[in-house]
């Protein structure tokens, strides 16, 4: 019913900067809450920002003051400017949007495919 598709990922040298992307389509008459996750290898997934409906933001403490979270909801794309890349940026980042179904009248979650991020010189 819902489709994302992330993009933008890759690799970088430590203090670069990368442009994540991820749209949605599909049977969607509302999202709420979206957001990027990333899990490292071995590791649990985790939050790394969050950006509600009307614009507010949540970031993890680790990346605080260099990534910006963003979204435009006339194209249900959420966005994750990350600027001064360090080696434990590398991961998995992965979207997930809060989507109301109007079909099913609820709220769900979808995550996206991933796309990989790796710092490293």
């Amino acid at each position: 019913q819902v489709q994302l598709v992330e993009s933008g990922g890759g690799l970088v040298q430590p203090g670069g900067s990368l442009r994540l992307s991820c749209a949605a389509s599909g049977n969607i008459f509302r999202i709420n809450t979206m957001g990027w996750y990333r899990q490292a290898p071995g590791k649990q997934r985790d939050l790394a920002a969050s950006i509600t409906h009307n614009g507010d933001t949540n970031y993890a403490a680790s990346v605080k003051g260099r990534f910006t979270i963003s979204r435009d909801n006339a194209k249900n794309t959420v966005y994750l400017e990350m600027n001064s890349l360090k080696p434990e940026d590398t991961a998995v980042y992965y979207c997930k949007i809060g989507v109301y179904i109007i079909s099913s009248g609820s709220w769900s979650d979808y995550w996206g495919q991933g796309t990989q991020v790796t710092v490293s010189s």
